[in-house]
């Protein structure tokens, strides 16, 4: 029986063990995916106990602890932090193969030192480790010591960026902090709150939004802006792609009922995310950024808990509709008869379309640009050992997975970076179970490739970094 957590965790073969720990271990983490807060590397934030680091944001956690009957006094609530910590570690008892319980102890073991088994029994005393441990501890710290090159965040294009150029003015990080953009809010005709924020975004680029014009004016003038502070890629959040090319006389009559608080039609707001999606993804493809798209999630389904606690709380969950094949290769293609199709990265929530999205890619591709489009890697609910190892396969099996940009964290926590380490046990894992059936070849220098690219090459190729 192995060691719990022990040195060969995950790695099943001679290969494997051979491949992480040569190879794969030692490379540099490069984020190209997360949602940080930049203002607490300016801050250097020290969080004073295990709580803060880990609670504060977390909905993964917030909903295993509602899975186990905790009151959300103890979960988002003013409970104690001490309490709110021992009802997590009670939830963890619940949850064998869930990432949470391989990522909690991962946490603990790399920059805690504690090796042991986290239950409500060692609760106490993990607790009061913590403390003493995260005293010298502070976020720049725990990047440099987990070897992050690259970190970028996730922006709204109204955000002043102050905390980036801060960073990068007064080389305040190991790592390069970049911003994305991503303007799903700008996107979001058919919501209530859509015409205050035009107000704002008009307010940030300096242009009174009235139609289309003047939106895309504003549009354009934070890109540049945005651009100044090193961005190169952007992300959009959205349900499905919908294939509804309208004239411009149409979008701004959609953009119009929207800045007035009217109500906007299903189709309208597909027909208005369509154009500005290809307005956005064409001047992508003239800046050389990447174009991340995130499908396939139902946001705040309990209205219940939208009500009382918000959004991006733990309420979300996947839409059985997944990427929506046709709409979305409709849209790449739509782009590419343009010569506007930029690197684009597809991630769905559905891990049933991991196939779907596998084939998509091999449809759009480029001379001389390995993988152009992306099949993302395994995200939010999959980002599991059973999602990452259907996720590698399926790439696998259906396209070139050397190509592959591999893992990012997608965390609001700086403690998450050994999801990078995690994700690369399983990579090695995987592909020495193949060399072991010998069904690839036990080449060393090709292996060796392959997982280095994976886990670092590759992404910082693809972003220019």
């Amino acid at each position: 029986m192995k060691k719990f957590m022990g040195k060969n965790f995950i790695l099943s073969s001679d290969t494997a063990e051979k491949l992480f720990h040569q190879y794969a271990e030692q490379m540099p983490v490069i984020d190209y995916h997360c949602h940080i807060n930049p203002q607490e590397i300016v801050d250097d934030r020290v969080y004073k106990n295990i709580t803060q680091a880990w609670l504060e944001g977390d909905h993964y956690k917030w909903r295993l602890m509602r899975a186990i009957g905790a009151p959300e006094e103890e979960v988002t609530g003013n409970a104690p932090e001490r309490v709110k910590f021992q009802r997590f570690v009670e939830a963890l008892e619940h949850a064998p193969g869930n990432p949470l319980y391989h990522w909690s102890h991962m946490e603990l073991q790399r920059y805690m030192g504690y090796d042991g088994v986290l239950s409500a029994e060692t609760a106490e005393e993990v607790w009061k480790l913590c403390e003493e441990q995260l005293k010298d501890l502070s976020v720049r710290k725990i990047i440099k010591n987990s070897k992050v090159e690259v970190i970028v965040t996730t922006d709204d294009p109204i955000a002043d960026l102050e905390a980036h150029r801060k960073i990068r003015a007064e080389h305040l990080c190991s790592a390069k902090v970049l911003p994305s953009w991503r303007p799903d809010q700008a996107m979001a005709v058919e919501r209530k709150s859509f015409s205050g924020y035009m107000k704002s975004l008009g307010e940030a680029a300096g242009v009174e939004i009235k139609g289309l014009d003047s939106l895309k004016a504003a549009l354009l003038s934070r890109l540049e802006y945005f651009q100044a502070a090193g961005c190169v890629g952007s992300d959009h959040g959205l349900s499905l792609v919908s294939f509804l090319p309208s004239d411009d006389k149409t979008i701004d009559c959609i953009l119009k009922k929207g800045l007035a608080g009217e109500t906007v039609s299903g189709e309208e707001a597909e027909r208005y995310h369509f154009a500005l999606l290809v307005f956005l993804a064409q001047e992508y493809a003239k800046r050389g950024w990447v174009m991340e798209m995130h499908l396939g999630p139902l946001r705040s389904v309990s209205t219940k808990n939208f009500r009382e606690l918000g959004p991006d709380t733990g309420f979300d969950c996947i839409d059985g509709y997944g990427a929506g094949v046709s709409g979305l290769v409709g849209f790449l293609d739509y782009l590419q008869e343009r010569g506007a199709l930029p690197k684009t990265v597809l991630f769905s929530l559905n891990p049933n379309d991991n196939a779907l999205l596998d084939a998509a890619v091999g449809c759009f591709t480029e001379a001389g640009v390995p993988g152009k489009i992306q099949h993302g890697a395994a995200w939010w609910f999959n980002d599991t050992k059973l999602g990452m190892e259907q996720h590698l396969k399926s790439l696998a099996s259906i396209s070139a997975l050397g190509t592959f940009i591999g893992m990012l964290t997608d965390s609001r926590s700086y403690l998450s970076y050994t999801r990078h380490e995690y994700f690369r046990r399983i990579l090695c894992n995987v592909l020495g179970a193949w060399v072991e059936r010998g069904e690839f070849p036990n080449d060393l220098g090709m292996l060796s490739r392959l997982v280095q690219n994976i886990s670092y090459y590759n992404a910082k190729n693809y972003f220019g970094f």
